[in-house]
């Protein structure tokens, strides 16, 4: 079980080399650890097969036209768990969490229309007592929690890829295979050359240059997902943040090492984020000493996570 598992610091730094890049190959992770490439792999298939480790393909509906919200629902305690596990049955929700002691759900969704955003279908649900849905607008620089960095910057400069000029400005049309393809990715970011010529019909060489095309586009990029608390970390809350101005406050959380997610929305509270410590007290002095006294920040809703029921794309890795 994960919660049995602690992370060493050859396990550090394989998911550090993964946060970079996702398709690192494991020779170049196993020069950077000084180690054998068997290891790595090795390695990576341990923390695969217990549960505390998975790497994603992650599709940026943004740039296909979608719109990202995060939708907030207060709810009776006794509607909670079946609300989150419902929301998590549906092919475009990630992070459905269950906040507040069981008294919130909270999930992200990029549907393909505004029509299918959730609010119309949760208002008349049993024992949901209201729901809000905020948009998440682009912000400045991403956040990167600072528990998984543990490579000093030359080692990271030598696993990063050096692909062909980014293509964010062009305009991405999906066709059926490059579905297919993102789908697989979706499961499983490593998932093998074989594989994917397998979905998609390409040859390798081609469904190389099409993974390169969506990268540098911007559609796809690669994350992993570690449970906090295989890395000692086990108090995790959403921060719900009144700021001005909003894009200022964001960027200065993004800083944070202990903020893994942090983005502007639209609504009553204009910056959403998501902290990691290593207990309450820790979350409780990093609320204190680094959040409340930001310039800009008004008011600050902390929802603690009771349980994480699905990330990017499958159930939550156990934590």
């Amino acid at each position: 079980m994960a919660q049995s598992v602690t992370l060493d610091e050859i396990d550090r730094g394989l998911v550090h080399s993964l946060r970079i890049d996702g398709r690192v190959p494991f020779s170049a992770v196993a020069g950077v650890l000084g180690i054998s490439e068997h290891t790595v792999a090795r390695r990576y298939r341990r923390l695969q097969a217990g549960g505390v480790l998975r790497v994603v393909g992650i599709t940026d509906g943004v740039r296909l036209g979608y719109r990202w919200w995060t939708v907030r629902i207060r709810c009776t305690p006794d509607v909670a768990e079946p609300i989150a596990d419902a929301l998590a049955q549906r092919a475009d929700t990630f992070w459905v969490q269950v906040l507040s002691g069981g008294t919130e759900v909270s999930c992200d969704c990029q549907p393909s229309s505004d029509d299918e955003v959730l609010i119309g279908e949760l208002q008349w649900s049993r024992g949901v007592l209201g729901v809000t849905a905020h948009e998440l607008l682009p912000t400045g620089r991403p956040p990167s929690w600072g528990a998984i960095e543990i490579l000093d910057a030359d080692r990271q400069a030598r696993l990063r890829r050096r692909p062909g000029p980014e293509l964010l400005d062009a305009a991405v049309v999906l066709d059926t295979r490059d579905r297919r393809l993102l789908e697989v990715l979706g499961v499983d970011g490593r998932a093998p050359y074989a594989e994917l010529v397998r979905a998609t019909g390409w040859s390798q060489s081609t469904v190389a240059r099409r993974l390169d095309y969506l990268r540098r586009t911007g559609v796809l990029r690669f994350d992993v997902e570690v449970p906090p608390a295989a890395l000692g970390y086990r108090a995790e809350a959403r921060l719900w943040i009144t700021a001005q101005p909003a894009a200022f406050v964001a960027d200065a959380l993004a800083a944070h090492p202990e903020i893994s997610f942090v983005a502007v929305t639209t609504g009553p509270t204009n910056v959403v984020a998501h902290a990691i410590c290593r207990d309450s007290a820790h979350l409780y002095a990093y609320l204190t000493d680094h959040v409340s006294p930001l310039a800009g920040v008004h008011t600050v809703e902390t929802a603690p996570v009771l349980r994480v029921v699905k990330g990017f794309r499958g159930a939550g890795l156990e934590g």
